[in-house]
């Protein structure tokens, strides 16, 4: 869904539901287009099933090897660089030491569709303020709204904190 917030907000479409109103065809487009997909999905996958189930019973150290070589041979097949294919390494290596970290995937993903838009925005704040930080604290709105950012982290990050604590005192 991020994704697809994201593309839209690329090509100059105000996501919500005045998408409905403004952008008709745009969005009959989309539900025709998952309707279609799931009709396709259907025809596909009913007669296939059995390939499905055998495909499932690959041993994973088979299929991971033919997966990343069928990635780098698309990216590859992009641009024909083999830039590409070493960029394809890097984030692979990337990827791998989050996925040892135990980094989750979805902020990531939405720091990445909404972090420039947040730069633009902290951007034109501060112009409009002339470079002045205290504008997002003397402000009643912002003001509320970084209270009730904070308040959100401490209450994240409150169970990790006693978890220590009781283990320290444990040891």
């Amino acid at each position: 869904m991020a994704l697809m917030i994201g593309a839209m907000i690329i090509q100059g479409v105000q996501p919500g539901p005045a998408v409905m109103t403004e952008q008709p065809a745009l969005f009959w487009g989309v539900i025709v287009s998952m309707w279609i997909g799931n009709l396709f999905l259907l025809v596909l996958n009913l007669p296939m099933i059995g390939l499905w189930v055998r495909l499932c019973m690959v041993p994973y150290h088979h299929l991971y090897p033919s997966i990343l070589v069928f990635c780098s041979i698309g990216v590859f097949s992009l641009s024909n660089s083999e830039f590409d294919v070493y960029f394809l390494a890097l984030f692979g290596f990337v990827g791998y030491v989050f996925a040892k970290l135990e980094c989750e995937p979805a902020p990531m993903l939405l720091a990445l569709i909404l972090g420039p838009m947040m730069e633009e925005y902290l951007r034109r704040a501060l112009l409009m303020s002339r470079g002045d930080p205290t504008v997002f604290v003397t402000r009643p709105i912002s003001c509320v709204i970084l209270i009730v950012a904070v308040a959100a982290l401490v209450a994240a990050l409150i169970p990790t904190i006693r978890s220590k604590r009781e283990e320290a005192f444990q040891e």
